[in-house]
C-alpha cells in the first residue's frame, strides 16, 4: 500500500479544492504558463527550422553541391575520365550522381561610377546543369544570353541594387592579375554588359556572378583548362557522406573536396547560434512556471501541515512525504507540458494556413514576399526540438519540487499538531 501511496495523496492534492482556493489558482496558472512555453518554444522552433531549410534549398538551387580543384587545373578529357569514375562508385545508389560540370571561379571587383562591389565569377555553360539550375531563378533577362565571345554577365539581385545597374548597363571588371606594359604595371580589366539578373533568397544574392565559360577562360587567362569540376548530387544534404566515401578515389594530395556546407559554414553557424539564443530567451517562460510551482507546492505544504503530521504518525517516513509533494508539483508540471506539446505541434503544423488566414482577414501581409522571399510561412518539426524542450521542461519542474517537498519532509509532527488550529 505504501509503494502507492505517495502517489495517491499527491494527485489527491492536485484535484483538491477545498480550503485552498488561491492554491489552486496557482497551481491552474503555474499549469497555463508551462503549456505556453512549451507552445511557444515548438512553434518557434519549428518556424526557425523552416525558414532554415528554405534558405538551404535555395542555396542548392544555385551553389554546386561538391568542389573538387587540383592546383594543375584539369583538362576536358580528365574532367570526362573523372566524371567515368564517379559514376561508377555510385553502384550502392544511396546518393545518386545528377550532373559533373567543368569550374572556374575567380574573385573580383565590379564596378560602375563610383560604386564597386566585390564578388564571385563563375564560368558555365548556359546549356549545361548550372545553366538549367540558373534560369530558374532568373528575376530579369535569360541565362540563354551569356553568348560565347559576348562578355555578358548575369549578377545577383543584391550586388545590382548597390552599383545601381539593369539589365543592358556595362560594368568595369577588375581581375586578380596585372598586365605588364612598356608603361608600368596595370590591373586587368575588362568591360561586360549585365544581360540578367538572378535571386535566391540567400547571400549568393550579393555575392555572386556569372559568365560564359568561354568568356571565364579567356579572362583568367586559362587556355582550354579548367581550375576543378562542380558536382551536383540527388539529395545535397547528404553531401558530407558522398564525399568521405570518394576521398580516395585520388591519391594525389593537391586535390581538394569542398561541399556546399562548407562554403556557407560562416551562414549556417549564424543560423544555429540565433536558433539557440532565441530557445534560451524563450525558456524563461517556462522558468516563470517553475517559480509558480514552486510558490504553490510552498503554500500547500503550509496548509497541510496537519495532514503532513498525520501521515507521519502512522508511519510514513520523511522521504515519503517528500515524493507526494514532488508528484504533486510533477503532474502540474506534466500537463502543461502535454498540452503544450500538443498545442504546439498542431499550431507548428498549420502555422502557414494560420498566417494566411489572418493575412487574408487583416488585408495587412505579415511577410511581404518581396522581403522574405517566402509566400507562404515556413515550417519544419523536428522530433529532436521537441524531446529538447520536453527533457528540458520536464527537468525543470522536477528541480522546482525539490525545495518544497524538502520543506515537507522536515515538518515535525508533534509541533505541526501542536500549533494547529
Amino acid at each position: 500500500m505504501l509503494t502507492h501511496l505517495p502517489l495517491f495523496i499527491g494527485l489527491r492534492y492536485t484535484r483538491s479544492k477545498r480550503r485552498e482556493g488561491f492554491v489552486s489558482f496557482i497551481s491552474l496558472f503555474s499549469l497555463c504558463a508551462m503549456a505556453l512555453g512549451v507552445t511557444a518554444l515548438i512553434v518557434v522552433l519549428s518556424v526557425m527550422n523552416g525558414f532554415d531549410r528554405e534558405i538551404k534549398n535555395r542555396l542548392l538551387k544555385i551553389v554546386p553541391h561538391v568542389v573538387i580543384t587540383r592546383t594543375a587545373g584539369f583538362s576536358a578529357d580528365e574532367i570526362a575520365a573523372l566524371e567515368t569514375q564517379l559514376r561508377a562508385s555510385d553502384s550502392d545508389q544511396t546518393n545518386r550522381l545528377l550532373a559533373v560540370t567543368p569550374m572556374l571561379q575567380s574573385f573580383v571587383m565590379v564596378s560602375r561610377a563610383n560604386k564597386q562591389s566585390g564578388i564571385l565569377i563563375k564560368g558555365i555553360n548556359p546549356e549545361g546543369e548550372a545553366g538549367k539550375k540558373l534560369a530558374d531563378n532568373m528575376l530579369s533577362g535569360y541565362a540563354g544570353q551569356l553568348a560565347e565571345g559576348e562578355f555578358g554577365i548575369i549578377l545577383g539581385s543584391q550586388t545590382a541594387r548597390k552599383l545601381d545597374v539593369f539589365v543592358g548597363d556595362r560594368v568595369q571588371l577588375t581581375l586578380p592579375k596585372v598586365s605588364v606594359t612598356p608603361a608600368g604595371v596595370f590591373p586587368r580589366t575588362k568591360w561586360v554588359t549585365v544581360v540578367g539578373l538572378f535571386q535566391v533568397g540567400a547571400q549568393v544574392d550579393g555575392s555572386v556572378g556569372f559568365v560564359h565559360y568561354r568568356d571565364g577562360q579567356k579572362l583568367l587567362q586559362l587556355g582550354d583548362h579548367f581550375q576543378g569540376v562542380e558536382v551536383d548530387l540527388a539529395d545535397g544534404f547528404l553531401v558530407d557522406q558522398w564525399v568521405a566515401n570518394r576521398r580516395a578515389l585520388s591519391a594525389d594530395r593537391s586535390w581538394q573536396w569542398r561541399t556546399w556546407t562548407d562554403d556557407m559554414g560562416t551562414l549556417f553557424q549564424a543560423m544555429r547560434m540565433e536558433k539557440t539564443v532565441v530557445s534560451l530567451l524563450l525558456s524563461v517562460i517556462i522558468a516563470v512556471a517553475a517559480f509558480n510551482i514552486v510558490a504553490s507546492l510552498v503554500l500547500m505544504v503550509s496548509d497541510k501541515r496537519r495532514d503532513i503530521a498525520v501521515v507521519r504518525t502512522l508511519g510514513a517516513t520523511s522521504a515519503l512525504v517528500m515524493q507526494i509533494f514532488i508528484i504533486q508539483g510533477l503532474a502540474v508540471g506534466l500537463m502543461g507540458i502535454f498540452a503544450g506539446t500538443v498545442l504546439g505541434c498542431f499550431l507548428a503544423y498549420f502555422v502557414g494556413d494560420i498566417v494566411a488566414v489572418i493575412e487574408a482577414v487583416s488585408g495587412v501581409y505579415l511577410f511581404d514576399p518581396s522581403v522574405y522571399m517566402v509566400s507562404a510561412l515556413p515550417s519544419r518539426i523536428l522530433f529532436s526540438d521537441i524531446l529538447m524542450v520536453v527533457g528540458g521542461a520536464f527537468c525543470i519542474s522536477f528541480l522546482a519540487t525539490l525545495y518544497p517537498a524538502w520543506r515537507a519532509g522536515k515538518v515535525l509532527p508533534a509541533e505541526a499538531l501542536r500549533y494547529d488550529q
